[in-house]
């Protein structure tokens, strides 16, 4: 099967994107998303993304992870298929669109694209973290000396020691100013660091307010991938109203021969 792809990247945070309107694409083989994902023998990405028709919105969003397993909400990667929506002619502007935790509000403009979260309800205090769900499962933890810190190794040790097989995305976070924060990140489902993570920067954010370490409602995300910015409106019931923005580019397009 010849299958034509798109690369895309939203800070670093990279995807394969497929225009699947036609329904060709074999969504249940876990070994052929694992292949386009590899960075050695495939095309390499972070997941793999499939645009496809819904019935009530612009288009769905279909997730997989670089282990060819379906994924939870990729922020990064919400962000990237509205850039290629808008590159098809599926939008203009102002979107909506359904992914797996739900209806999505976006708007594209100059290569920024600002998708709108779902609401946040509880934030879990630890001993010396917090978790939340962004629409994917979170742990954010302050840390020292995070530029030499060893993200894989320890985020690993987290993900797998604390919360079991199915796991949680960890982020490393220090503090740049009252309203920035950097933030490094290992991904479940990547098991690695990544150089973004679009739901992750977003529950830092979060994270980073409800605990007292900014009274801001708008708050710059420094990753190793580049800025993104998270603003949201806090209340009784926690938090609502959150947008996450940054660049989302189209890096380049092909052809692959395929087994299907």
């Amino acid at each position: 099967m010849q299958l034509n792809f798109f690369k895309y990247q939203g800070t670093g945070n990279d995807f394969v994107m497929i225009d699947n309107r036609k329904e060709f694409f074999p969504k249940e083989n876990v070994g052929l998303v694992s292949f386009l994902c590899d960075r050695r023998f495939g095309i390499g990405a972070d997941g793999l993304i499939l645009l496809e028709n819904d019935e009530d919105t612009d288009f769905k969003m279909v997730y997989y992870n670089s282990d060819g397993r379906q994924g939870t909400m990729c922020g990064n990667g919400g962000r990237c298929i509205v850039a290629f929506a808008h590159y098809l002619g599926v939008v203009d502007q102002n979107t909506s669109f359904m992914a797996v935790d739900g209806l999505h509000n976006a708007i594209i403009a100059n290569g920024i694209v600002s998708l709108e979260m779902q609401n946040v309800k509880e934030i879990k205090e630890k001993s010396n973290s917090l978790f939340l769900n962004t629409g994917s499962p979170h742990h954010v933890q302050l840390v020292d000396g995070l530029k030499d810190f060893d993200v894989r190794k320890e985020g690993a040790k987290l993900r797998y020691g604390l919360y079991g097989e199915q796991g949680s995305n960890i982020n490393f976070v220090d503090q740049a100013t009252e309203d920035a924060f950097n933030v490094r990140t290992y991904e479940r489902g990547v098991e690695d660091e990544t150089f973004s993570c679009g739901t992750g920067v977003t529950a830092v954010a979060l994270a980073m307010h409800h605990s007292g370490k900014t009274n801001k409602d708008s708050v710059k995300i420094i990753t190793p991938g580049g800025n993104l910015q998270v603003k949201f409106k806090s209340n009784a019931n926690g938090y609502d109203n959150i947008w996450l923005t940054g660049p989302a580019q189209l890096v380049f397009k092909g052809e692959i021969n395929v087994e299907s």
